[in-house]
């Protein structure tokens, strides 16, 4: 995959829901001008599904959540980048760039990503926020598990069941009222989000 980018370094090596999330930042790096983001209304929850181009299986799951601020509970996920400070499996500082960089980080001629976004209210949205944060680090291969756990009990959400599967979590995801829904390929994943990576190739 060819990067065009500029700016900060990201030190990354991927394994889908490979590693329980180990890294709790300090209360410096948390406090940093960039280690929070504040995106407008609406508030929206948005689930991206890692599904293999080879037989469709579905390989790892990651909930962004736009509340009082913007994060990313990616469950025994692998991403990571200087600027976006993790604890347990939350990473805060989710700007459109970093979000831009997720994507890319996973969309490959190998996997395709969904991307399946929608709306509701700022309580809910907060609900889930408070959810993923309060979860704790999640063990290796538990991604959909842990989401759909998260998930499950809020209000709009109850049609999601636990499933240790990603496609079957898409698929309840999917069905919820108002979602848009975008298929992202390693083609027309937006490359242009100013991220070098530099370690070592992408693979599940």
């Amino acid at each position: 995959m060819t990067l065009k980018a500029f700016g900060v370094l990201a030190l990354l090596a991927l394994t889908a829901c490979g590693t329980a999330g180990k890294e709790y930042a300090t209360d410096a790096a948390m406090t940093a001008p960039d280690a929070h983001y504040f995106a407008a209304p609406p508030r929206t929850i948005t689930l991206f599904t890692v599904v293999s181009v080879r037989n469709g299986s579905g390989a790892h799951s990651g909930l962004l959540i736009n509340a009082s601020e913007q994060v990313l509970f990616d469950p025994a996920g692998s991403f990571t980048h200087p600027r976006v400070p993790e604890r347990n499996d939350v990473h805060y500082g989710m700007n459109p760039r970093m979000v831009a960089f997720y994507i890319d980080y996973h969309a490959r001629e190998t996997y395709n990503v969904v991307e399946q976004t929608v709306t509701v209210s700022p309580a809910v949205a907060e609900l889930i926020k408070q959810k993923a944060e309060a979860y704790g680090a999640v063990p290796k291969a538990h991604c959909a598990d842990s989401i759909s756990a998260i998930l499950k009990d809020v209000p709009g959400f109850e049609t999601i069941h636990p499933t240790w599967f990603p496609n079957k979590l898409s698929a309840e995801f999917g069905a919820l009222p108002g979602v848009q829904s975008k298929f992202i390929t390693d083609a027309t994943a937006d490359h242009n989000h100013g991220v070098i990576l530099i370690e070592p190739p992408k693979q599940y």
